[in-house]
């Protein structure tokens, strides 16, 4: 994957697998218009899953290197472009360096810095749609199915010591290779938070299914594969029973959106909460939007939920 364009108008780039359906090539321009981003663009380049990395890497030489080029949003690929590009980088932030993944490249005072944004947005969006001190009220436990950069990041969240007793009384996490889940058990050793951890490897959508039959009531059940948008269909079967009164969370806003339709079926019957990937999708454009072009995005109130309608609207036509 070589041959890039030079930029003609600032530029944010987007690195993802479908980025032409993506939702942000229709809010960006509005975005841009109310923030004040005078003649910036956005551009998205789209790499097979696990893309060789020398692809990775041609690219992002190209963002390094074109003056117009301001940074970039990375999803799906975190982990893998990270892995194949962290010497082009002239500086790594604290969560990128221990989480192994990046979300962002920004430019700053003459440095290409990598950052990862998904231990922040990821925060915002669970803290926005949990219910208050959940965990702790319910002794609830959390399972996150895929062992990537946002489960990662969300599973990091929910063990940092400074929730106190609003933490889950155990996490699970499942993914189809066995490498992932390594790395991941790897991460949340060196954080030592005290949470118990299990790490399942679920190469078959009823393996997910075991696990989550064995969940506490009221737990809070994460699509974190990509399964629905990136490939289509869920990593779950058509026969799982989501645990009574529990949250099921799809990171997902767009595509098949098989694991949220299998929610929705069993909702009234089981008392769940629903929740898509709207707000995650929101917080993670406007934490990068507001790195790579340095300005201030509130995270909530007055010009958050504007942003917020705006997109809405750019999405609906």
């Amino acid at each position: 994957m070589t041959g890039y364009s030079a930029a003609t108008a600032p530029t944010l780039f987007f690195f993802g697998v479908t980025t032409a359906k993506s939702s942000i090539m229709k809010v960006f321009p509005a975005w841009a218009k109310r923030l004040g981003l005078k003649d910036a663009v956005i551009k998205g380049i789209d790499f097979p899953l696990h893309a060789p990395a020398a692809d990775y890497r041609a690219a992002v030489a190209f963002v390094k290197r074109d003056p117009l080029a301001l940074g970039a949003l990375v999803t799906t690929h975190k982990i893998d472009l990270y892995n194949a590009c962290r010497d082009q980088f002239d500086e790594i932030d604290a969560h990128a360096r221990f989480m192994g993944e990046t979300s962002c490249l920004s430019k700053r005072v003459g440095k290409f810095v990598c950052h990862a944004k998904d231990p922040i947005s990821s925060g915002l969006a669970l803290d926005g749609f949990l219910p208050a001190r959940h965990f702790e009220r319910t002794g609830a436990e959390l399972f996150s199915m895929g062992a990537g950069g946002s489960s990662i990041a969300l599973t990091w969240h929910m063990m940092q010591t400074n929730r106190g007793v609003d933490r889950p009384s155990r996490i699970v996490v499942s993914n189809r290779s066995a490498a992932r889940l390594e790395e991941i058990q790897r991460i949340h050793r060196e954080l030592d938070a005290g949470v118990p951890v299990d790490y399942v490897l679920a190469p078959k959508d009823v393996d997910n299914d075991a696990v989550v039959a064995k969940l506490k009531p009221g737990s809070l059940v994460v699509n974190a594969t990509g399964l629905g948008k990136d490939a289509p269909g869920s990593p779950a079967s058509n026969a799982v029973q989501f645990p009574e009164n529990g949250i099921v969370w799809d990171l997902n806003y767009r595509g098949d959106l098989l694991f949220l339709n299998q929610a929705h079926a069993q909702a009234s019957l089981r008392g769940l909460s629903i929740e898509d990937g709207w707000s995650y999708f929101l917080h993670g454009w406007t934490q990068v939007i507001a790195e790579v072009f340095h300005i201030d995005i509130p995270t909530s109130g007055p010009v958050f939920d504007a942003l917020s309608e705006i997109a809405m609207r750019a999405v609906k036509g």
